[in-house]
């Protein structure tokens, strides 16, 4: 194989590889939900703590915290190696803004249409009106940050840092927690909310993670090496700061901790995502990012998995809720135990992987005009 072939597929491989860990964390997640009922109850900015059944309970959740961020993070990165690679095939701006609007509104659609009639299906049933999760923010990023596109890297530093201050200096007051707030403000900023409208994922603090991820697409285009070499060096000094904020208990925190336990410490607010959250998740992320890139050729059929996962994200979201809800009711309709919840988790994982297989395939082999680069 070429050098330059080796160096394109590696260079793809790595944000696939992690692509797909974290999209298996967080089945495990909603398995959590559907199969074993056990799921805990959300680490809101606000109102009652979340409680688990111990230590397996609490790490069950902590490992799936490195999922959502680095959705925002690999599709900001995915939304400048896009635009990159349509700017050689001549493409207009306003042709590539008009890309990401429509896809980011497919998200938008496909949040209130499909995935809530998924969680509609939870055993313990389902009481909310409409329910604002992770693909509506992702869409309405995927929007605005298409407007980020023509910034340079130093702009792009800066943005983000301007993101992740501005949250952590102006957090939401916990004691405001139950307290009415408008439609815009829900939205955008605020989580929470009433049966009518619950908001886990409001658009605006997640757009950090989008700007960053278009940074480090810059990165990897210019010098891919460098580019996961500062993964790792940036992964552990992220770590480091959340160490160094969560043990000061104050700034970057939203609230200080329940207690003194290690899972009082680790037990960091995700809604909205605290800049200790985002420290600990991210930091984790870039570190995996960077392991990944240094798997050489003969062990990455050992990734097949995690890669084909990782590249039809969409369908593997959409499908695994709709098949850990058929196992919740179907199978566990009264719960299980969390080791039994693990084996069905696997189980899932084995049915999805010959169908998302065969539609990473799919997609392959169709132009870059096809109706299904949109999903």
């Amino acid at each position: 194989m070429k050098e330059e072939s080796i160096s394109k597929t590696a260079r793809f491989q790595a944000p696939d590889a992690l692509r797909g860990l974290i999209i298996i964390l967080m089945a495990l997640d909603h398995a959590n939900h559907f199969v074993a009922q056990k799921h805990s109850s959300g680490e809101y900015w606000g109102g009652d703590f979340p409680e688990y059944y111990g230590a397996l309970s609490f790490l069950t959740r902590l490992v799936t915290h490195l999922s959502a961020p680095g959705f925002f993070f690999l599709m900001g990165m995915g939304m400048v190696l896009f635009t990159l690679s349509r700017r050689k095939r001549n493409w207009r701006e306003s042709k590539i803004i008009q890309h990401f609007i429509l896809r980011g509104s497919i998200l938008i659609l496909l949040q209130l249409f499909v995935v809530n009639r998924a969680w509609a299906l939870s055993p313990r049933g389902w009481v909310l009106d409409t329910y604002i999760g992770v693909f509506f923010a992702l869409g309405g990023t995927m929007i605005i940050g298409s407007f980020f596109l023509w910034l340079k890297p130093p702009y792009l530093l800066g943005l983000t840092a301007a993101f992740l201050l501005s949250d952590a200096y102006l957090p939401l007051d916990p004691t405001m927690w139950g307290n009415a707030f408008s439609i815009f403000s829900r939205l955008s900023s605020v989580p929470g909310g009433d049966l009518a409208l619950w908001v886990n994922y409001p658009i605006l603090p997640w757009l950090p993670l989008v700007s960053y991820g278009m940074l480090f697409g810059h990165w990897l285009a210019e010098d891919e090496k460098k580019s996961y070499q500062l993964a790792l060096w940036i992964g552990v000094s992220f770590l480091a700061v959340f160490f160094i904020l969560r043990a000061a208990n104050g700034f970057g925190n939203i609230r200080p901790r329940a207690g003194e336990s290690w899972i009082d410490f680790l037990n960091v607010v995700k809604y909205p995502p605290s800049l200790t959250f985002i420290l600990l998740t991210m930091g984790s992320n870039l570190i995996l990012l960077w392991g990944f890139s240094r798997i050489r050729e003969k062990l990455a059929p050992a990734l097949n998995m995690l890669i084909i996962f990782g590249q039809v994200p969409l369908l593997f979201y959409v499908g695994h809720l709709y098949l850990y809800a058929a196992m919740g009711n179907w199978l566990t309709p009264k719960g299980t135990s969390l080791p039994t919840m693990y084996l069905y988790w696997i189980v899932g994982l084995l049915i999805l992987y010959p169908l998302c297989r065969w539609y990473a395939k799919l997609k392959r082999r169709q132009s870059i005009r096809s109706l299904l680069q949109f999903f």
